[in-house]
C-alpha cells in the first residue's frame, strides 16, 4: 500500500503524503465563526509552523452555506457535512515523520493541536493519509 501519491511538479513526478482532516466545528460556533476562525487564526499558525513541521502544501476547503448542500444529502441519504476539509502535504513519509520527531516539531504539533481544540470537534473529525488517483485532469 502507497502512503504517498506522485504529483507533477516542474515536470517530473515526486511523491507526495497527504494527510486527510473532515473537520466538523466545536457545538458553540457557527460555521461562520467556526470558517473565521479557522482560515484567519489557525491558518496563520499552521503557516507560522510550517518549515519546522515540514508541511509543503496546506488547503482549507470550506462548507458553503448554500441550499445546494441539502439537497445534495437529501438525493443521496447522506449524514450532515462536515463543516470543512483540511489536506496537508508532505514531501515524504519520512519528512513527516522526521518533523515530528524532532523536539522543534513535536512542540509546534502541540501548540497547534491545542489551537484545534478550541474550534474542531476531534472526537468528529476523522484524518487519514490517503493516496491519490487523478481520473480527470485539466
Amino acid at each position: 500500500m502507497h502512503l504517498w501519491s506522485s504529483v507533477s511538479i516542474c515536470g517530473f513526478d515526486r511523491p507526495v503524503l497527504k494527510l486527510i482532516f473532515c473537520l466538523r466545528r466545536q457545538p458553540h460556533l457557527s460555521q461562520a465563526e467556526f470558517q473565521r476562525y479557522w482560515l484567519d487564526v489557525h491558518g496563520p499558525l499552521v503557516r507560522q509552523h510550517a518549515a519546522v513541521l515540514r508541511i509543503r502544501r496546506y488547503l482549507q476547503a470550506h462548507t458553503l452555506d448554500d441550499p445546494l448542500n441539502a439537497a445534495l444529502q437529501a438525493g443521496r441519504g447522506a449524514d450532515e457535512p462536515f463543516d470543512g476539509v483540511a489536506e496537508l502535504w508532505w514531501d515524504s513519509r519520512a519528512e513527516l515523520e522526521a518533523a515530528t520527531a524532532s523536539a522543534d516539531g513535536h512542540a509546534a504539533s502541540l501548540i497547534l493541536f491545542e489551537d484545534e481544540r478550541r474550534f474542531i470537534d476531534h472526537a468528529r473529525s476523522p484524518l487519514f493519509v490517503a493516496e491519490e488517483h487523478a481520473v480527470i485532469e485539466p
